[in-house]
């Protein structure tokens, strides 16, 4: 199946979850947020949401600054 994340289209198996989208990115523990379909997906839900044909993630990175 094809799925976008941050706009780039990436070719991904069905059953794949959140969680393995988010592993297989290195994202790291803290300081990160994953929409799937501009809804806002909880850290302790990405193993139960699993990603559909067409479906958009886009990953968010907290940084600090000013």
């Amino acid at each position: 199946m094809k799925i976008k994340i941050n706009n780039e289209i990436h070719q991904l198996a069905d059953g794949t979850t959140v969680k393995t989208v988010a592993e297989a990115n290195r994202l790291p523990d803290k300081g990160v947020a994953v929409a799937l379909n501009n809804e806002l997906v909880p850290r302790e839900e990405w193993g139960v949401h699993v990603v559909k044909d067409g479906d958009e993630i886009v990953i968010l990175k907290a940084f600090c600054g000013g």
